[in-house]
């Protein structure tokens, strides 16, 4: 059902992109294979599917991180994290522009590193979808969402849940297999870091993935055993969205 978080890394220096790579795997993250200049970090990105990008600003070639981190925003749903050594105040001002997640100076600590990344994920993951990219195409093919459990930020895929509960400022995820997770979130903000064809609101405390409704009936819907009540406010575009017609 989960997968660790994979971060790539992007760095002209092999000694330091080796130590980086050393230091994720022992925190518990995956790694990609690194990339050195502009193209390959396009490539890896496209190939290799990371959730976080560790981003050197100075790069193999005439494209700088900074050119990288504007193609990032404009094409794919990333939050990445810069590493420099040092930046004369022009740079900073261009880094600015692109609005990274974090700034870590070299030589970077372990625990350097996994703060950043964690601090990184809270509040990437904590946005609404549209104030991460609401224009990015890339977004519209993402098939999952990362949930905050403990210290760890897990990923679900949308295929595997069933459905949401809401209760107060809490959302819990029903998944497969009857497990559960629960977030510190309000139902409307959740779902907008969903797929909104893929997941109906129903009723105000409750949201379903449509794939799995297996019965509807006036006043309720069923998902194998769970019977999940239908709000009268919602009924005519659940079977709008269901194609049904009386």
């Amino acid at each position: 059902m989960t997968d660790k978080l994979k971060i790539g890394i992007v760095e002209d220096d092999m000694i330091i992109a080796d130590a980086l790579s050393e230091m994720l795997i022992a925190i518990g993250y995956s790694v990609t294979e690194p990339a050195a200049r502009y193209t390959e970090a396009i490539d890896m990105i496209e190939n290799q599917n990371p959730d976080l990008l560790l981003l050197d600003i100075n790069l193999i070639g005439k494209m700088d991180g900074i050119d990288l981190a504007h193609t990032i925003r404009k094409n794919f749903n990333l939050p990445f994290i810069f590493l420099t050594a040092n930046m004369d105040s022009s740079t900073i001002e261009r880094a600015k522009d692109v609005r990274p997640s974090a700034y870590l100076a070299k030589p970077i600590t372990k625990e350097q590193l996994y703060s950043a990344i964690e601090i990184a994920f809270s509040n990437f993951n904590s946005q609404p979808q549209e104030q991460i990219n609401i224009d990015n195409e890339n977004s519209a093919n993402k098939d999952f969402v990362f949930v905050k459990d403990g210290y760890a930020f897990i990923k679900v895929l949308f295929n595997e849940i069933i459905f949401l509960e809401s209760d107060a400022n809490y959302v819990s995820i029903h998944l497969a297999a009857g497990k559960k997770m629960m977030v510190r979130n309000k139902l409307d903000d959740f779902i907008e870091q969903l797929d909104k064809n893929l997941f109906l609101r129903i009723h105000r405390s409750y949201a379903v993935n449509r794939n799995k409704i297996e019965g509807i009936f006036p006043t309720e819907l069923t998902i194998g055993s769970n019977k999940i009540p239908i709000g009268k406010t919602y009924r005519d575009e659940l079977k709008k969205m269901m194609g049904i017609k009386e």
